[in-house]
C-alpha cells in the first residue's frame, strides 16, 4: 500500500512538471501572448530587416505595444514591407514616429522599436510609418571595418 501511494505521488509531480514545461515552452515561443483582439495595423518599409520574424515584438520605450504580423517583399521598390499589429490601448502613437529594427542582446532576436515623433496626429488603421531604420547586419559592419583597415595599410605603405 505504501509503494502504491508513493507511485501516485511521483506520477502526480511528473504530470505537474510536464504541464510546467509546456507553459514555459509557450512563453518562450511567444505563442501564449497571441490574442484575438489585434487592435490596428500599420506598415513600415525597410531596406533590410535582418532576422526579423513574424510574431516579433514591437516596443516603445521598452514596453511591448504590439507584434509583427506580416513580412512581405515589394518588387517595385525592392523593400521589405513589415505589417505591425498595435494593441488597441496604444492609440496615441504619433504618425511621424520612427520604426527601427533592434537586436536584443549581442546575438538575440530582433524586434521593432518605435521612437515617438512630435505630430499631434495619431497612427490609424492601415497607416504607414514613413521614417524607418533598417537592421544593422554584423557581417556588414565587420566587413566595413576590415576594408577601412586594409585601406589605411595600403595608404601608409605608399612612398
Amino acid at each position: 500500500m505504501q509503494t502504491r501511494q508513493l507511485e501516485i505521488t511521483v506520477g502526480f509531480f511528473m504530470a505537474l512538471g510536464l504541464v510546467a514545461l509546456f507553459f514555459l515552452a509557450m512563453q518562450v515561443s511567444n505563442l501564449a501572448s497571441i490574442s484575438s483582439d489585434e487592435g490596428y495595423t500599420v506598415t513600415a518599409r525597410f531596406d533590410n530587416i535582418g532576422g526579423l520574424k513574424v510574431r516579433s515584438p514591437v516596443s516603445m520605450a521598452g514596453v511591448r505595444v504590439g507584434r509583427v504580423v506580416g513580412i512581405s517583399y515589394d518588387q517595385s521598390s525592392f523593400e521589405a514591407v513589415v505589417t505591425l499589429a498595435i494593441d488597441p490601448q496604444f492609440n496615441q502613437i504619433p504618425d511621424d514616429s520612427i520604426a527601427k529594427i533592434y537586436t536584443s542582446g549581442l546575438l538575440g532576436e530582433q524586434y521593432v522599436g518605435l521612437d515617438p515623433g512630435g505630430s499631434l496626429e495619431s497612427l490609424q488603421q492601415d497607416s504607414e510609418l514613413m521614417m524607418t531604420q533598417s537592421a544593422l547586419v554584423l557581417e556588414e559592419i565587420v566587413g566595413q571595418f576590415l576594408f577601412s583597415k586594409a585601406e589605411e595599410n595600403a595608404i601608409s605603405d605608399e612612398p
